[in-house]
């Protein structure tokens, strides 16, 4: 490749979102991660795509629900562009409501998501005869016997979808590579390490690791809604896989390893969902997901370096945050338009 007009270091759902928008718009890209394509916590095997509830508005609120619409066409042209499925699939999602202030509160946000959804999505709740006559017994238990249906909800095979993103950008002239020159304006979208150093280079913390556990089933129930049950998310893949995930670790020892908090994962998942006891177990994930201080994405200028840019801080929500977010910042650099949300902001973590 000729001089790259951006380097980005990190080949995760940042990384590569922003590279994907880059050669779009007829930039020269390199990628460069040591570890190869989605080898961080973008490759695991969870890919909820869930939105916040419809109340109490914010700027964060927007920014996603705006992403996840864009969603909607985002990954079939990934996927038309590089020739490789990302398994996006737009099921929705179910939610049990376990108590009657809950329902109260599924009813109002149902109002809420008329105005604030715009059209574009809905949120209802439905009792039992609508769950068995549009899902049948893909539910899980519910004590008032009533339950939230979201079509804003998505979901994506994480390793796939990073594998998506670097054929779309190779099939563009990009480069996806472990090693290269740095070029160009410099975006840093390396995850939990990149924090780390982050951290260093401010002399303080602006964000740190979270570990994740999650599990990989051998069960089809493509085309079915994601579930939110037990403080987890179930979700069934394209590819007649099924995921559950995910733990939260604030300390952990191991970044990479499961342990006995997977056995609680599968446990609570068979609590809200029986029909997953006897299903076997394809394999096990492990990995630390970059959390920022913000609790927000770290998008925009580095402070004080000219010409670099951070993408990090995706947390739990990065894949459905990441096609709007690299399209603001790709915007700040190759355009100078800056509409990165003030909560986004590199300064926001400081």
């Amino acid at each position: 490749m000729a001089q790259a007009d951006i380097t980005i270091y990190g080949a995760g759902a940042f990384g590569l979102s922003c590279g994907w928008e880059a050669v779009k718009r007829g930039a020269k890209v390199r990628v460069i991660d040591p570890n190869g394509v989605g080898a961080g916590s973008s490759g695991g095997v969870v890919g909820a795509l869930a939105p916040h509830t419809p109340e109490r508005w914010n700027p964060k609120k927007e920014f996603q629900f705006q992403s996840l619409i864009m969603s909607r066409d985002h990954w079939p042209a990934v996927e038309a562009a590089g020739g490789v499925s990302s398994g996006y699939g737009r099921a929705g999602r179910l939610q049990a409501v376990v108590n009657a202030r809950q329902l109260e509160l599924a009813h109002q946000r149902a109002e809420e998501a008329r105005d604030l959804w715009q059209g574009k999505a809905i949120w209802e709740v439905l009792d039992a005869q609508a769950i068995a006559a549009r899902f049948g017994d893909w539910a899980p238990h519910s004590p008032t016997g009533f339950w939230v249906f979201d079509d804003l909800s998505a979901c994506l095979n994480p390793w796939r979808a990073c594998q998506a993103l670097a054929a779309a950008i190779t099939a563009h002239g990009g480069e996806v590579v472990t090693e290269g020159p740095e070029q160009g304006a410099v975006i840093h979208a390396s995850g939990w390490w990149g924090l780390k150093d982050l951290n260093a280079a401010f002399g303080r913390e602006v964000g740190n690791g979270v570990k994740g556990q999650a599990l990989l089933l051998d069960l089809d129930m493509r085309d079915q809604p994601q579930i939110y049950a037990e403080s987890l998310h179930v979700i069934p893949h394209a590819d007649g896989t099924t995921a559950i995930g995910s733990t939260s670790e604030r300390e952990f020892d191991s970044p990479d390893t499961t342990d006995a908090l997977a056995d609680d994962l599968r446990a609570r998942a068979i609590a809200a969902l029986p029909q997953l006891a006897d299903v076997p177990e394809i394999r096990r994930w492990a990995g630390v997901r970059p959390r920022a201080k913000s609790r927000a994405p770290m998008l925009g200028a580095w402070p004080e370096r000219d010409g670099h840019y951070i993408a990090n801080g995706g947390f739990k929500i990065g894949y459905g945050m990441a096609p709007l977010a690299a399209k603001v910042l790709v915007d700040l650099i190759l355009e100078g338009r800056d509409a990165i949300p003030e909560d986004f902001k590199v300064e926001a973590s400081l």
